[in-house]
C-alpha cells in the first residue's frame, strides 16, 4: 500500500484511504477512474478494498510485509539437534533431514547466525596434518 512517485515511494495515510473508500462506496466511479483521481495504482485500490472485507481494517500492514522466512523457529532447532547428534553432517545431508528446497549456502548461513559449527571435510583435516608432519 505504497504511492509510488518515481524512485520516492511513501505510505499512504489513512485519510487518503478513507477518501478512496469513501468513493468506491459511492459507485459513481469505477475502480480505475478513481486510482487514477487519488494517483494511486488500480492495484493499490483492489487491496484496500479486499483489505477491509478481510480484516475490517484499513490501517498500513507493514509487520505483514516483505519476505517471509524460510526457516523458522522450528527448523532452527532441529538444525542444532542434528549438529548435536551427528557432528560431522554435511550441509546436504542437513538439508535433506529437514526436507526444505533451499541452497546450502542458505544453511551454512542460518548455522553462522546461530553460531554453531559442524564438523568440516575430514579428508581436508587428514591433508593438513600430512602437510605439517612432512614440514616438521
Amino acid at each position: 500500500m505504497v504511492i509510488d512517485y518515481g524512485s520516492m515511494r511513501k505510505t499512504i495515510s489513512l485519510d487518503l484511504r478513507q477518501r478512496i473508500l469513501a468513493c468506491c462506496e459511492e459507485g459513481k466511479l469505477t475502480r480505475q477512474q478513481i486510482a487514477d483521481r487519488y494517483r494511486v495504482s488500480l492495484g493499490m485500490v483492489k487491496k484496500l478494498l479486499a483489505q477491509r472485507k478481510k480484516t475490517g481494517d484499513i490501517a498500513p500492514r507493514h509487520r505483514y510485509s516483505g519476505r517471509k522466512p524460510l526457516f523458522t523457529v522450528t527448523h532452527r532447532r532441529q538444525l542444532g539437534r542434528l549438529i548435536e547428534d551427528q557432528p560431522d553432517i554435511t550441509l546436504e545431508e542437513m538439508r535433506e533431514a529437514l526436507a526444505l528446497r533451499c541452497t546450502l549456502p542458505a544453511i551454512y548461513y542460518v548455522l553462522r547466525g546461530m553460531k554453531l559449527t559442524y564438523k568440516k571435510n575430514p579428508a581436508r583435516q587428514r591433508a593438513r596434518a600430512r602437510r605439517r608432519q612432512a614440514a616438521a
